[in-house]
């Protein structure tokens, strides 16, 4: 039901955008809504885009614009929290204390945290209540203010890792990175947690390639970097990242 709300949801808002001839905007998207957006719409009489506030964000905003409009003016801001370097704030820490103030998830886009500085992305409408109403995370005093400096918090850098499957299968090389075993690996694809390339996969027969980036729900995004050669057990070598 909550899948078919949101096609139903992203078809009206491309049909809109074509009916009235103005820009339409949803957001923030996650990575896989945002792949599920872009397949539902291929078709459209409209134009697509995405963008999140910089380059590479996970979230992002879905534009949909009329045939006369060339770029899209995305309705997002920032907002940056500065706090004595000596402090650590998590994500999670950022996240819920914006929960707390009855801000809406669809309504915040990607969190960078680094010493002393977190940078938080989200609708133009509420930043401002988001610089007007926190003054304290997790505890620590911090200060707001509009906009950001870059260059951005690069976050926690991805682990680069190797490990062994017993094929190139999606529930063999989700058993590998996950430390599951082949039935909990089946199990977490069938039940619809795992994606590959955004996308939700439930189909553990489908080969992996490299270059896709999986994601388990729960246990994290993996970009498989190669698949090359084999142990003297005959196991495929898969080197991958891991972002934490």
């Amino acid at each position: 039901m909550e899948n078919e709300l949101f096609a139903a949801r992203i078809r009206d808002t491309a049909e809109i955008c074509v009916r009235t001839s103005k820009p339409k905007f949803i957001g923030f998207l996650s990575e896989t809504q945002a792949a599920q957006a872009a397949e539902l719409l291929k078709r459209a009489d409209c134009e697509i885009s995405f963008f999140g506030g910089y380059e590479g964000a996970e979230r992002v905003m879905l534009a949909c614009l009329p045939s006369w409009c060339e770029k899209a003016d995305f309705p997002l801001w920032a907002v940056t929290f500065s706090f004595p370097g000596t402090y650590t704030l998590t994500h999670r820490d950022v996240l819920g204390t914006l929960m707390s103030l009855g801000i809406k998830r669809e309504t915040v886009g990607d969190i960078l945290i680094e010493p002393g500085r977190a940078v938080v992305f989200a609708t133009a409408e509420i930043c401002p209540y988001i610089e007007e109403q926190i003054d304290k995370i997790g505890g620590v005093g911090v200060r707001a203010t509009a906009g950001f400096c870059e260059p951005l918090p690069a976050g926690d850098a991805p682990v680069d890792a190797t490990t062994t499957a017993s094929s190139g299968r999606l529930d063999c090389v989700v058993a590998a990175l996950c430390g599951f075993s082949r039935s909990q690996a089946s199990e977490a694809v069938s039940s619809g947690i795992v994606a590959v390339n955004s996308l939700i996969c439930e189909k553990g027969t489908r080969t992996v390639l490299p270059g896709d980036k999986i994601t388990v729900r729960g246990k994290g995004k993996y970009s498989i970097e190669s698949m090359d050669g084999r142990t003297k057990k005959d196991r495929m070598i898969l080197h991958y990242k891991k972002f934490r």
